[in-house]
């Protein structure tokens, strides 16, 4: 016979192919992990709850709701045009303002 029983077996040898796909996979788990614990506490915030903003905090635009709208709830004594720029640069938004619903913003605060 030659050199191998029938117990033993090859190693398994990923082909970079096989290693970019596992990697993938592991960095998609990852994001989606995380996805899931960090982006549940934001959807908890409810909008009637929504007062001044703290440091760091973010909101999820709902359907039919403005930048103009978000501002103004957010800092109700500030003006809410002002509000609405900081907004758009905190979150890079200087070509199209627009929001849409499920969008995640962060908040200037307050």
């Amino acid at each position: 016979m030659s050199g191998s029983s029938h117990g033993e077996r090859a190693p398994i040898r990923l082909t970079r192919r096989g290693r970019v796909v596992l990697v993938s996979f592991a960095a998609t788990v990852t994001l989606i992990s995380l996805w899931l614990t960090v982006g549940t506490g934001a959807l908890a915030g409810g909008r009637e709850s929504r007062g001044p903003a703290g440091p760091g905090q973010t909101v999820i635009v709902e359907p039919g709701e403005t930048l103009w709208e978000i501002a103004a709830a957010t800092d109700p004594e500030a003006d809410p045009r002002v509000v609405v720029q900081r907004i758009i640069d905190l979150n890079g938004l200087g070509g199209d303002p627009t929001v849409q619903p499920g969008q995640q913003l962060r908040l200037p605060a307050s």
